[in-house]
């Protein structure tokens, strides 16, 4: 696994570097296809309990497309290193679990791509008509092809509340996205 370890506010040391790379490269004994590992390593300044002084983010990329990510703080930043891994690592575990429900149910039935519920929309009135918004980031990602279902699976294995895919069964960039209830929307776009 290749391994990009990143520091925001504070130096990375060699030990650190060394104990990231020993901690987390234990995961792909459980996942063998992980490809890269990106680690950063924050320090934040003003914080109100000193056990939440270190942030260390972890995002795992395998060789299928599938992104894992992991966030945790602490004191110090060993324990929040142990704590992301075993977060990452419960992460695996129940991802391989609903791959391998999904590779049993593909055998008996079709696995389409049905909505997984309706559209529910709320157009909010606009607070503050001087300001007007920007766009201050953008992004870019890599797109792998992939159901309704595998995509609702990436978005909670990332811990959003939403995300954009390729959709294999109508060919066009589809969003799914968790509702109120707890249950998911698919918006399927038509170009007019």
């Amino acid at each position: 696994m290749n391994f990009g370890i990143y520091g925001h506010n504070c130096e990375v040391s060699d030990s650190t570097r060394n104990y990231v790379e020993k901690k987390l490269g234990g995961l792909d004994r459980y996942l063998p296809t992980l490809s890269d590992a990106r680690v950063d390593i924050r320090e934040e300044q003003a914080v109100r309990k000193n056990s939440d002084r270190y942030v260390v983010q972890v995002t795992l990329h395998d060789s299928h497309g599938t992104i894992l990510r992991g966030e945790e703080r602490a004191s110090e930043v060993p324990a929040a290193v142990d704590a992301v891994a075993g977060k990452l690592h419960r992460q695996i575990v129940r991802f391989k679990g609903k791959r391998k429900d999904r590779f049993h149910r593909a055998g008996s039935s079709s696995g389409g791509g049905e909505p997984l519920s309706e559209l529910d929309m709320e157009v909010e009135p606009d607070d503050e008509e001087n300001v007007e918004p920007q766009i201050v980031r953008t992004k870019r990602f890599a797109m792998a092809p992939m159901n309704a279902e595998e995509a609702v699976e990436q978005m909670e294995l990332l811990g959003h509340t939403f995300f954009a895919f390729y959709n294999v069964n109508s060919g066009n960039v589809n969003v799914v996205y968790r509702r109120r209830d707890g249950n998911y929307g698919l918006i399927m776009p038509d170009l007019v």
